[in-house]
């Protein structure tokens, strides 16, 4: 992709689901302090999304201490924010491109370990161009983070962004590699650094309550077959959450769908117990002289 017009629509849709998530993110942190509702939050974000021409690209994810990705709430959640590390994650889709973007609100008292992937962010940020290999962005990021006296979390990736794919290739490691991929003007990739002060490898918890689709196939059930549909029309490849389904039996309907292997579910991953974790991320275009940051 050596020679790509950056003013093609793609890349405007790119820019503009950019915009709006860059709006969006100010507007959730603000909203994050101790008693606040975890739901409300996600709502608020959701729904402006949607209020500025987007849609969601994936449900907000609101990961508390030692949670890494994939926790959203529940319909009904009365979850509250306490002295805690609250990392949230949003997507926006213009057209079925994309923009990802991640911040850490941190109400614990561990301003360092915020900073730690922040700066890490920035050092990798500072790395993108044409012919640079991922690992090298890897290495900035580990490099960084431990700097800090914290681990990166190996086993979660940057990653590219696709035409309603949430996660394509290239992956961006978050320590160094020997084996990387050469960036090429044109890519658009999330860079997403993760520090902890635990081990530095995530693990699956029991929760689930994000899901995408995996495959369309026949569906006998009443109520799973009216479920797929408002899947593959409303949300089509990307991320959904359990509260974003129109059925009074949502999470009947998918378990079973999942046990046909029609969609597939994302646990909570999750840090050791007692542990935190801070992440940062934006999404960036790779341009001749380096990149455009499109969340910023």
């Amino acid at each position: 992709m050596s020679e790509v017009d950056l003013e093609a629509e793609q890349y405007e849709k790119h820019r503009e689901a950019g915009e709006i998530l860059a709006t969006v993110r100010a507007e959730a942190v603000e909203r994050v302090e101790v008693g606040a509702s975890h739901l409300e939050v996600a709502e608020h974000v959701e729904d402006r999304i949607r209020e500025l021409g987007g849609q969601p690209a994936f449900p907000v994810n609101v990961s508390i201490d030692e949670e890494a990705a994939h926790a959203t709430p529940s319909a009904g959640d009365d979850s509250t924010f306490g002295e805690e590390m609250i990392n949230l994650d949003i997507g926006v889709a213009v057209d079925g491109w994309l923009a990802d973007s991640a911040i850490t609100v941190d109400l614990s008292g561990n301003e360092d370990l915020v900073e730690a992937s922040a700066e890490a962010l920035e050092a990798a940020i500072d790395l993108v161009e044409p012919g640079v290999q991922t690992g090298e962005l890897g290495a900035a990021i580990e490099e960084t983070i431990d700097g800090y006296g914290y681990n990166p979390v190996v086993n979660l990736t940057g990653h590219g962004l696709g035409h309603w794919e949430q996660h394509t290739e290239p992956n961006i490691p978050n320590r160094a590699v020997s084996q990387g991929v050469e960036l090429s003007v044109g890519d658009v990739v999330a860079i997403e650094p993760f520090a902890t002060d635990g081990a530095g490898k995530v693990s699956e918890g029991n929760e689930e309550e994000i899901f995408a689709l995996e495959q369309e196939r026949s569906v006998r059930n009443r109520q799973a077959r009216q479920v797929l549909e408002q899947i593959t029309e409303q949300f089509r490849t990307l991320p959904f959450a359990t509260r974003w389904v129109d059925s009074s039996r949502a999470e009947m309907a998918l378990r079973r769908l999942k046990r046909q292997d029609v969609i597939h579910g994302y646990p909570v991953l999750k840090e050791e117990e007692g542990k935190l974790v801070s992440q940062k991320e934006h999404t960036v275009i790779v341009t001749e002289d380096g990149c455009e940051v499109t969340t910023r």
